[in-house]
């Protein structure tokens, strides 16, 4: 402890004085810490911006020790700080229980009065739950941030508005903050930073944030710091919430889940937050994971500025990503952000599993040079490995309308314990889906699709992970901020070339099988959705064409390809019959009209004898592909070389055998054209046949 802080801390003037403009040209740090003779100590000086590994997890390890103390959640460490002060408990718990009994009284009303299937009485009340929890302070304003996520707990109502719950606690007095930080990090503030913002430019529930310059290094740096006594505030709130958890589990019936283990869940994750050593852990293993991608930016930790109360990360220049007029005005395109964020995103729910659960837009930054910078990692979450595997299945079934194997999806997704029967679940999620899938699937608004969802889990008995619920959020948020730019963005059409990626370097076979039937299987949208593959991955830097064409052509070829290469043949065998047939339906189009009766040995209906269905069929087939081509002729990385890996490959005795394959099938699908032209039989038009 150091006696003097009250002190010193009044005198405040003298210890911050104004700063020129030449001395702080960020507008945002208005104040300066003046030198003081003869400190007390100098806290460590590192030599370098660019520390070494070895000297970053020394500074890494001395910010643990530090961090030493601070409280890991236990029941047990709950019942002996607060089992001693019934008074106090007593008069928390009346406050709670007078506003939030207060509400539960107008639940009651409406639905005595029937009013409460009613979607506008269901939102006014929603917008009440939101203000109720606000006030209730901090805590209860976690617990609402935690039911936005939970479709399986909350009607869709519900969950809109306390997605829009902010953490608008009043600001704590910057004389605390700045004691805070001398306490945890055991310097004079003016022998660390040279400058400091005079109050916080950010606010949440657990601390507020300020601006300063280091002052070895002049280097800008967020400093962040907690509130004050907030630890014993959520501590004791907790307890009251355990303690009503156990007159639930007792008294309440209807309520099958152990609501003290989910409220003690709730707890640990709420003062892992309260350890800003942990979350710059966090920061650490998210930016070794993502931020190898140029397009990513994730803030370094500045350990010896860190502790369990005080965290010091670089300061990051940057728009929010909702603020599409200032994005604008640095010359940035609001959707090449948002499309960077899906492909980030899906890399962290799909592949690492370890991703950022509070992807808010005050928490993703748009930076001048384009890049998407994430903050604030006090809240990840974890996608276990099995679960990444059966969320890809899980929207191949939905896209191919399997409603049987996606309920049964729930049980690989813990969604549902193995003895609860899906089968009552199917005609729900047939009854939703039908309609909403009744577009491609390019189309589809990702909300429609989990607002559908979420009305099928708060009907039936499911219980969703957090991690699940988690996903939804972050995906909606960022489809959400696309809707203010282009209300005709599809996250689902953004996400194609991240599942292109995988298909062709996944070593999983059923993913792999999994991914082919997403993009191609359905003969309906197949050419559609590679379109929509290669406008999408024309905005991806990383998407080249021929990069990409050497594994598809592997996997094309190797043991595991047959699936693949029977869906080639079949797809060679349209495209060059609708080419074939288009290109002479245009040339008897374009000749004289005198010509066309002899061209058609005089049936008015032209020399072809197809219906008009089928021809409309090879037609658009017909422009599609040339569209295809049109797109690779006109990407940014075309280049004759790009059909090198396919002569390469074609010297390979499989690759002649399936050659063979393509040739041979369509030889006989034209011989058979001919032969029905020359006999004029009429085809069967069946529409998408080979």
């Amino acid at each position: 402890s150091l006696p003097s802080y009250p002190r010193r801390l009044r005198r405040r003037p003298s210890l911050l004085r104004a700063a020129s403009t030449a001395a702080l040209p960020s507008p945002d740090l208005s104040i300066q810490l003046s030198p003081r003779p003869s400190p007390r100590a100098s806290p460590p000086v590192v030599p370098s911006l660019a520390r070494d590994r070895a000297e970053d997890l020394q500074a890494e390890s001395r910010a643990m020790t530090r961090a030493a103390a601070a409280t890991v959640y236990t029941p047990e460490l709950l019942a002996s700080r607060y089992g001693s002060q019934p008074f106090q408990v007593a008069m928390r718990a009346a406050e709670v229980l007078s506003k939030l009994g207060a509400f539960g009284l107008k639940l009651l009303l409406d639905q005595q009065r029937g009013e409460s299937s009613s979607s506008a009485k269901r939102r006014a009340r929603a917008v009440e739950l939101r203000t109720v929890l606000t006030r209730l302070g901090p805590t209860f304003v976690k617990i609402g941030q935690g039911l936005s996520t939970r479709p399986d707990l909350c009607p869709t109502e519900y969950l809109e508005e306390l997605s829009e719950l902010q953490d608008s606690l009043p600001t704590f007095p910057d004389e605390e903050a700045f004691a805070c930080i001398e306490r945890e990090l055991g310097f004079p503030l003016d022998s660390m930073y040279s400058a400091m913002s005079p109050s916080p430019i950010a606010a949440a529930s657990l601390g507020q944030v300020y601006k300063a310059r280091l002052k070895y290094s002049e280097q800008l740096v967020a400093v962040k710091v907690q509130r004050p006594g907030i630890e014993d505030t959520i501590g004791r709130d907790f307890y009251l919430l355990r303690g009503l958890g156990f007159l639930i589990n007792k008294y309440v019936d209807i309520i099958t889940t152990d609501a003290v283990a989910l409220i003690d869940e709730f707890a640990r994750r709420v003062f892992q937050e309260l350890n800003y050593v942990q979350e710059g852990q966090n920061a650490r293993r998210f930016k070794k994971l993502y931020a190898d991608k140029q397009d990513i930016l994730v803030p370094d930790i500045f350990w010896d500025y860190t502790s369990a109360k005080v965290l010091t990360m670089e300061w990051i220049e940057g728009v929010k990503l909702n603020q599409q007029a200032a994005i604008e005005g640095q010359g940035l395109k609001v959707l090449d952000l948002v499309n960077i964020g899906i492909q980030c995103s899906l890399r962290q729910l799909l592949e690492y599993g370890y991703f950022h659960a509070d992807p808010h837009p005050g928490n993703i930054l748009a930076t001048p040079e384009g890049k998407l910078a994430f903050l604030d990692f006090g809240m990840m979450s974890e996608t276990p490995e099995d679960a990444r595997v059966a969320i890809i299945g899980h929207v191949v079934h939905m896209v191919n309308r399997d409603y049987e194997a996606m309920a049964r999806d729930y049980y690989a997704l813990d969604f549902l314990k193995p003895e609860v029967d899906v089968s009552p679940i199917v005609p729900a999620l047939k009854n939703f889906f039908d309609d909403a899938l009744d577009s491609t699937v390019s189309e589809l608004n990702f909300k429609t699709i989990v607002d559908g969802l979420g009305a099928v889990l708060y009907q039936y008995p499911f219980n969703v992970p957090a991690y699940y619920a988690l996903i939804l959020r972050s995906l909606t948020v960022l489809e959400g901020l696309a809707l203010y730019a282009d209300p005709n963005f599809k996250v689902l059409a953004a996400s194609y070339p991240y599942f292109a990626k995988r298909l062709l370097t996944d070593p999983n076979p059923y993913l792999r099988d999994a991914l082919i039937e997403l993009l191609f299987k359905d003969e309906k949208f197949r050419w559609n959705r590679l379109e929509n593959l290669l406008v999408q991955g024309r905005q991806d830097r990383e998407f080249v064409a021929k990069d990409a064409l050497q594994p598809v052509l592997k996997l094309l070829l190797g043991p595991d390809g047959e699936n693949l290469r029977v869906l080639v043949v079949k797809e060679a065998v349209r495209v060059t019959e609708a080419i074939t047939f288009g290109t002479l339906i245009d040339s008897y189009n374009a000749a004289p009209e005198f010509l066309k009766p002899l061209i058609s040995n005089g049936n008015p209906a032209g020399p072809f004898k197809i219906s008009d269905v089928e021809r409309e069929q090879m037609l658009e087939l017909r422009d599609t592909v040339l569209r295809i081509w049109g797109l690779l002729r006109s990407s940014d990385t075309f280049d004759p070389s790009l059909l090198q890996p396919i002569v390469q490959v074609l010297q390979e005795r499989e690759a002649r055998v399936f050659g063979s394959r393509i040739a041979g099938g369509v030889s006989q699908r034209l011989a058979a054209r001919l032969l029905q032209q020359l006999l004029r039989i009429p085809p069967a038009p069946v529409p998408g046949s080979s």
